[in-house]
């Protein structure tokens, strides 16, 4: 399967393209997926990049941590959680750029087989077990990167949205999920 021209996960043309693309825009939307919707966190390296001119790991990781808060903060802001993402991003940035040559998508190209990429993942900060299987999900179903499958749950994963109609039912179904939960738990 090709790279997809465009995961739908943000309702923006433009940020759906880029997070498609780029492995690193990708992995820093996962990162940002925590406490905001899935179009917010997705639409964060597209700011991100707008207000670096590019997205480099090296870059990003080397500099200086107030000055990406300050990215961060700036309207609109990337995240509702400046200091904490930018630090996560931040970190998440070193490690591509000491471990990977800066280079986001060898986390999944160089796998060697399932248990070295769910390993590769899980030592992204910012990435526990839901993110494996989330990250897995896009990469099986929207890459067709066959070492991922083995990795995807058999409910609903953010990999199953190809559309903007997906990603409308996918979030509807999480909220579902979550209410359920909250209820469970009263």
């Amino acid at each position: 399967m090709a790279e997809p021209a465009a995961l739908h996960f943000t309702g923006n043309a433009e940020a759906d393209r880029l997070i498609a693309s780029e492995p690193l825009a990708l992995l820093i939307g996962f990162v940002l997926d925590q406490q905001v919707t899935v179009p917010t966190a997705f639409a964060g390296p597209l700011k991100l990049r707008q207000r670096l001119g590019r997205l480099d790991a090296a870059e990003i990781a080397r500099l200086d941590p107030d000055r990406l808060v300050e990215l961060f903060r700036e309207k609109p802001a990337i995240h509702r959680f400046p200091g904490n993402m930018a630090k996560r991003v931040q970190d998440l940035c070193a490690v591509v750029a000491e471990d990977y040559d800066g280079d986001a998508g060898r986390v999944w190209r160089d796998a060697a087989d399932t248990q070295d990429l769910k390993q590769r993942i899980e030592a992204l900060p910012g990435f526990g077990e839901m993110k494996v299987k989330a990250l897995a999900s896009v990469l099986a179903r929207r890459y067709g990167n066959a070492m991922a499958e083995p990795l995807v749950p058999s409910h609903p994963m953010l990999g199953d949205v190809d559309s903007p109609e997906a990603l409308a039912e996918y979030q509807a179904a999480k909220r579902a999920y979550k209410a359920k939960l909250r209820a469970g738990a009263g």
